[in-house]
């Protein structure tokens, strides 16, 4: 379902993965987390303006799926674009679409694309709205084939492009190839086909846009509901930068921030925007459980427990199932220190050697958002008519509760039903 645009992580097995692990790892390097955290605190402190203008928001959702769609887009092909609030670009349309507009079609139907098929959804008797996101899937490959060509001219010219996910990809599999022929002596293609970077650089926006914008949503709406807990993390942040604005802030900090990385963990435990499946592809596999042997048999999808995980009182104490970030943290002389959990007790990026390769990309852009906003801000439910702060909370953390689910990924169905306030500390 996932070879759209072309194979990729997600749909190969056997030596063809080894390959695409191997050359895809690479470009989620230090150089990558860098432009993720410029990116993402430029755009967060673009939409808390947006955010604290307003007396009353209700747009949170939509709006940190902008501000994710935005840092992939320069992250993973350079291109920059500034936030706009949800409610000032609705009605934008163009009949061409350009990168970022094809791309969030592509994102926002991509499991009618999959349903479909790109050849399905070129017919031309189909209605307008279907039409629509094949000329989205179109224009998302022109814009890839365009990048594609300049940076395979710009290798052949020994020039230096600016350094990007997909660049970076183009740039590792011709580095893999020339090394592999210098080892056989042959000339042969080893490193990835056209088709296999535009299917993981697809893979790559499928598998980080919304986790990481429902994740965003999922932890403001906590905060909201606890201002205790904002405190505690504005200290930190307060402590970490002082004075200095989100544009000076060194990358190297977002090892400082440990009460940010508490946030973003405590919420994808409970919260686990999608539960990663694995295969045993052609054998059986031996799982040992207590004094049980259990043979898995070839050709199965194994789906562990998030939620049963993730809450177990073994592992995560008496309270598995309060939204708590500093069950997190440690003291060690003194100093906040994140915890490690005990092996297979938390997976949110999966674990072992088919991890997610994002999760790096994941963290920079769930802190450093986190980060701008909450070190001068705080944010609270927009009160009822009638209701005390504290009701307005409580209806918060209700919502969340109850207004949760799994719609490919787990997410609030209907934030916009608790809107909420930004104020000045």
């Amino acid at each position: 379902m996932l070879n759209i645009f072309g194979p990729n992580l997600s749909t190969v097995e056997g030596s063809q993965w080894k390959k695409q692990r191997k050359i895809t790892a690479s470009c989620f390097n230090e150089l990558t987390n860098e432009v993720v955290w410029t990116e993402s605190l430029s755009l967060a402190v673009d939409m808390l303006h947006y955010w604290s203008s307003k007396t009353s928001v209700r747009t949170t959702a939509d709006d940190v799926r902008t501000l994710s769609l935005h840092v992939l887009s320069k992250a993973g092909f350079g291109k920059s674009y500034p936030f706009q609030g949800h409610d000032t670009s609705m009605g934008a349309t163009s009949s061409v679409l350009s990168y970022k507009d094809s791309l969030k079609e592509v994102l926002d139907n991509c499991v009618l694309i999959m349903a479909l098929g790109t050849k399905f959804l070129s017919k031309p008797w189909l209605p307008h709205k279907l039409r629509r996101v094949h000329e989205a899937c179109v224009a998302f490959q022109r814009h890839m084939a365009s990048v594609y060509i300049e940076e395979k001219r710009a290798l052949e010219d020994g020039r230096v492009s600016e350094r990007n996910l997909l660049s970076s990809l183009i740039r590792a599999s011709n580095e893999e190839a020339e090394a592999s022929n210098e080892r056989t002596g042959k000339n042969s293609p080893v490193g990835l086909t056209e088709l296999e970077i535009y299917g993981n650089m697809f893979v790559f926006n499928f598998a980080g846009h919304d986790t990481t914008a429902h994740t965003l949503m999922f932890a403001i709406a906590f905060l909201a509901a606890n201002p205790l807990v904002q405190d505690w993390l504005s200290e930190e942040i307060q402590q970490v930068f002082k004075n200095f604005q989100p544009k000076e802030w060194d990358y190297r900090d977002l090892y400082r921030l440990k009460r940010c990385n508490a946030i973003l963990m405590e919420t994808v435990r409970l919260y686990t925007p999608v539960p990663v499946a694995k295969w045993t592809e052609k054998t059986s596999h031996q799982l040992q459980v207590g004094n049980k042997t259990i043979i898995v048999p070839p050709d199965t999808m194994v789906i562990p427990s998030y939620a049963a995980l993730h809450t177990h009182p073994k592992f995560w104490g008496p309270d598995p199932l309060v939204w708590r970030p500093q069950r997190w943290i440690e003291k060690r002389n003194g100093i906040d220190e994140v915890i490690t959990p005990q092996r297979g007790t938390f997976i949110p990026w999966s674990e072992g050697e088919r991890s997610c390769p994002g999760k790096k990309f994941s963290q920079v852009e769930f802190v450093a958002t986190i980060a701008a906003l909450f070190r001068d801000w705080r944010v609270s439910p927009e009160p009822m008519r009638g209701e005390t702060s504290e009701i307005a909370r409580e209806r918060l953390l209700k919502l969340i509760e109850t207004d949760s689910a799994q719609v490919l990924l787990l997410q609030m169905l209907h934030p916009e039903r608790a809107p909420l306030r930004w104020t000045k500390r």
